[in-house]
C-alpha cells in the first residue's frame, strides 16, 4: 500500500511538471522523434494534456489502496478499469486528429 501511495505521489509530481509545459522528454514517442518532426508539434499543449492525464491516472490509482483498506475487491477492479480506460483514451486521443500539430 505504501508503494502505491509513492507511485501516486510520483504521478502527481510528474503531472505538475508536465502541466507547466515542461518535461516533453518524458513523453514516450515524442522524445524519440527527430528534431525536424518535433518542430511540427505544439510541445506546450502536448505537455499540458499529458499533465492532466497524469492527474486522471493518479485518481484512478487511489481506488487501489482504498480497496485494501476497506477490503472491497470491487474498488480495485473499478480503479483498474478506470485506469485502463484512461490509458486507452490517451492513446486514441493523442494519435488521432492531429490535435497537437502546429498550424
Amino acid at each position: 500500500m505504501i508503494v502505491t501511495f509513492i507511485i501516486i505521489a510520483l504521478f502527481i509530481v510528474l503531472g505538475l511538471f508536465l502541466l507547466n509545459g515542461k518535461g516533453a522528454f518524458l513523453i514516450a514517442g515524442y522524445n524519440t522523434m527527430p528534431k525536424e518532426e518535433k518542430e511540427q508539434y505544439d510541445e506546450q499543449a502536448l505537455c499540458r494534456f499529458m499533465g492532466k492525464m497524469m492527474f486522471a491516472l493518479s485518481f484512478c490509482m487511489l481506488f487501489w489502496p482504498v480497496s485494501e483498506l476497506l477490503d472491497a475487491q470491487w474498488l480495485f477492479a473499478l480503479g483498474l478499469g478506470l485506469f485502463l480506460a484512461v490509458v486507452l483514451y490517451i492513446v486514441v486521443y493523442v494519435n488521432t486528429g492531429d490535435r497537437f500539430r502546429k498550424r
